[in-house]
């Protein structure tokens, strides 16, 4: 999607908080700055600066200007925040920290799915698991049917909170699934851990399917560590998804 003037002076101002151009506690430029490096209006540096203070980024006040805000007051379920930090580079702890995150919302939501989901649900979930298959055995796009299951075990738990968090969590969840799917032979291995999940939402066992998306999300940190440890570079999720090959016949 091509961003007009307002998301590019988003973008700009955002990288260069995220990648420490502009540090922690310190002010950004003034206006007049502003204006003349990006070749914008003062409006529109204005409205940037709202869109940042309103992501946790930036705090405004008088007699003390624009500043940037520590990392703990960024809004990290913003998908910008999250595409900026790839850009300036993901640490063990922010993947870490999203696993752990993973760990407490997916099993809990999974449960809830198992007793909840409509025929609809598993015929989303089923369409996404097929689109997953198919892009392991033909080569193709398999994070987007990867992402599209997981949100679709979300939504199907009916909860709306749980919703509300699915679609704040689809670019962290798609950073992982990025980084896991880099590791040869990650989605073919993990394909039967996603089938045991949806069977055990089929089969309205939330025991079995608690257990069950446990121990994917548990195959997913590993194989991120293992990337983490090849020293591999990480993926961009401001990149396309990338493609898997077909399977060798």
């Amino acid at each position: 999607m091509i961003k007009n003037v307002h998301g590019n002076t988003v973008d700009h101002l955002g990288e260069a908080i995220v990648n420490g151009r502009y540090p922690v506690g310190g002010a950004i430029p003034p206006e007049p700055v502003l204006c003349e490096s990006l070749g914008v209006s003062r409006t529109v540096v204005r409205e940037a600066v709202k869109s940042l203070v309103a992501k946790g980024l930036l705090t405004t006040g008088p007699k003390v200007g624009t500043r940037v805000q520590p990392e703990d007051q960024w809004n990290w379920f913003d998908a910008d925040v999250i595409v900026w930090q790839t850009k300036a580079g993901l640490s063990v702890e922010f993947l870490r920290d999203l696993q752990d995150l993973r760990r407490v919302v997916e099993p809990a939501a999974v449960r809830l799915s198992a007793l909840r989901a409509t025929a609809a649900d598993i015929r989303n979930m089923e369409e996404a698991f097929a689109g997953m298959k198919q892009a392991i055995e033909q080569g193709g796009d398999y994070i987007t049917h990867d992402l599209r299951f997981h949100q679709g075990l979300i939504s199907s738990s009916h909860n709306r909170m749980l919703v509300q968090m699915s679609r704040a969590l689809g670019a962290l969840l798609r950073t992982s699934f990025e980084i896991s799917t880099s590791r040869k032979g990650g989605p073919a291995s993990s394909l039967p851990l996603h089938r045991a999940v949806l069977d055990a939402v089929i089969a309205r066992n939330p025991q079995r399917a608690e257990k069950a998306i446990l121990v994917l999300i548990d195959g997913a940190r590993d194989d991120i560590e293992l990337v983490l440890a090849s020293r591999k570079r990480i993926p961009k999720i401001s990149n396309p998804a990338t493609r898997l090959k077909a399977m060798a016949a």
